[in-house]
């Protein structure tokens, strides 16, 4: 039994997402002007990209709370959705190379990442798998077809390859099992057999190993291989407490690669100091944290581990592309969520924020006896 508190979300996160997407949005044009006028000969091609998907993703956001019906929940759509994920990926990889990967779909000029869309598709999976298998979860064998569906989709997005979006998948699907109540053990064993995978994989592309030796010593080559590390950090630093200002960075011009993308913190480190930095920082603790209240007061087992899985795939995301830009690991090429330019991105995260707003809406009801 539960109620459903229309219009009664929580506004908190919704406002914690909304400015940090209408930072990302500032600092898309701020960082990609230039950039898009050598490439497009139109220096809005970018923001406009960016603020047609975040329009859209505020109306999925509104179609979502104004909705009773969790349909999110439903047997029928979890497994059409993630079977829609698993044919996108698998059609990703007979897509033209784009970059030389295969990471999107292309249809009438349009690009899709279904790697997004598989995170969200396995967090309602692993929810409603662990919820309707809670009894026997101290079973190896309850664990097989989840963890045979997970390393299906890590293998294709391995393929495509991705690698830094299959260990984030990995990591958020293992943090799901352990809220969902598997066993340590049998933990350890995923964790085991999951290294062994992934090293296997990490040695199979030449680059992938350059990238660490590069995190480790850019200074060893500083005009190739560390040379994005070196001017991410030279970003952060010349920025100060302050900024150089909104508009005045000077690593955007061709010094930093991915500036409007993967390293757009960069920018906002140079633009805004370590002010805007620390701020983005704390709206994502703030959406962090009202994540974790909303898993709390879910109304049931369902709902809690989706919210807490949909809240960690966002933060855990930000944080390593945070890592990444202050030096701290190597590049994976995974996105900062609702501010880095990525119309794939920006969609399916808006869409995981309309769960996580719709969960807030629902409590369990409380049936007092009176004596």
């Amino acid at each position: 039994m539960e109620i459903f508190r229309q219009y009664r979300f929580d506004k908190t996160l919704f406002l914690a997402a909304v400015t940090l997407m209408g930072t990302g949005i500032i600092m898309i044009f701020s960082s990609s002007a230039i950039l898009a006028y050598e490439k497009y000969h139109q220096p809005f091609h970018f923001y406009l990209n960016q603020i047609t998907i975040a329009a859209l993703g505020l109306v999925l956001i509104l179609f979502m709370i104004f909705i009773r019906r969790p349909f999110y929940q439903n047997a029928y759509f979890i497994y059409g959705f993630l079977l829609l994920s698993l044919l996108l990926l698998a059609a990703c990889l007979v897509m033209p190379a784009i970059g030389n990967t295969n990471r999107w779909v292309q249809f009438l000029g349009l690009r899709f990442q279904p790697s997004e869309l598989a995170k969200i598709s396995l967090v309602l999976f692993f929810s409603f798998y662990l919820d309707q298998k809670k009894d026997k979860l101290d079973s190896f064998k309850t664990l097989v077809f989840p963890l045979g569906i997970l390393f299906l989709f890590i293998f294709l997005i391995l393929r495509e390859p991705d690698y830094g979006t299959a260990i984030l998948i990995f990591l958020i699907c293992s943090v799901m099992l352990f809220i969902g109540g598997a066993r340590l053990k049998h933990l350890l064993f995923l964790g085991i057999f999951s290294s062994s995978l992934f090293i296997f994989f990490l040695f199979q592309a030449s680059y992938r190993w350059e990238r660490i030796i590069a995190f480790l010593h850019p200074e060893k080559d500083p005009l190739r291989k560390g040379f994005q590390v070196i001017q991410s950090k030279l970003a952060i630093g010349s920025g100060g407490l302050l900024g150089v200002s909104i508009g005045e960075s000077t690593q955007k011009l061709f010094f930093l690669p991915c500036a409007h993308t993967d390293y757009i913190f960069a920018i906002i480190g140079e633009e805004l100091g370590l002010i805007g930095t620390f701020a983005i920082l704390i709206l994502f603790l703030i959406f962090f944290l009202r994540g974790l209240v909303i898993s709390w007061k879910a109304p049931d087992n369902f709902c809690q581990i989706a919210a807490a899985g949909l809240t960690m795939a966002i933060v855990s995301q930000a944080l390593l592309n945070i890592s990444i830009v202050l030096g701290l690991g190597p590049p994976t090429g995974i996105p900062l969520p609702l501010i880095s330019f990525g119309r794939s991105s920006l969609l399916c995260t808006l869409l995981a924020i309309g769960i996580l707003l719709h969960i807030s809406q629902r409590r369990r009801r409380t049936i007092k006896i009176k004596k």
